[in-house]
């Protein structure tokens, strides 16, 4: 028994479920069918391959589909010729010698079609996960750019707490050297002598 699975359809599961239906429209199997082939190839029931394929995948392939059928009623009509050619007269047998080999041709075009979608979507799986991969690129560098202003940021406050450190020290010893120049200038400048005259009209100096 096929196990059940929960998880969400991917890319692949869907391409596979395509692939797979698209043959056996093609050979003329029933879609059942595919859907059971297609739950054994990915563990999954054929009832949700069959929802999978109607609800969701079946609208993205609507061009090869029709090119199945094509090709399958194709198919049929070789089927019918050739049991209808053992029947019929050497003279009627020549004259539909032509026929099988353009519906051969038709055949092999309707074919080359469906590979040619295939390709596309394989294209189109590819590109869209160049996509992604591109857009978690481009998450990480908007992180780092973030990590870095916010260092850049706090690189700056820090500068800023430094430098009003740096004004006030340099204002602290502006301040100590007009100190230091006053207290130089009191000690250099000189002291001036005072004199008085005494009672006999001489002058002498008085300390201080």
């Amino acid at each position: 028994m096929v196990a059940s699975r929960q998880d969400a359809w991917t890319e692949d599961d869907d391409l596979v479920l395509a692939e797979v239906t698209l043959r056996h429209i093609r050979e003329g199997g029933t879609q059942l069918a595919a859907f059971e082939e297609v739950g054994q190839r990915l563990g999954r029931t054929a009832a949700a391959c069959g929802f999978r394929w109607n609800s969701c995948v079946r609208k993205r392939y609507d061009a090869a589909i029709v090119i199945a059928k094509n090709q399958r009623q194709q198919l049929k009509k070789m089927g019918r010729l050739a049991s209808s050619q053992s029947e019929e007269s050497g003279e009627a047998q020549l004259l539909r010698k032509q026929q099988p080999i353009q519906q051969l041709s038709l055949s092999a075009a309707a074919e080359e079609q469906i590979e040619s979608v295939i390709r596309l979507l394989m294209n189109h799986k590819d590109l869209v996960r160049r996509v992604r991969q591109l857009e978690q690129e481009l998450e990480g560098k908007v992180l780092e750019i973030k990590e870095l202003q916010e260092a850049h940021d706090k690189m700056k406050k820090e500068m800023e707490q430094v430098q009003g450190v740096n004004e006030d020290y340099k204002a602290l010893v502006q301040i100590m050297e007009r100190a230091r120049k006053m207290a130089f200038l009191n000690e250099e400048e000189p002291v001036k002598a005072i004199f008085k005259m005494d009672e006999n009209g001489n002058l002498e100096r008085v300390e201080k």
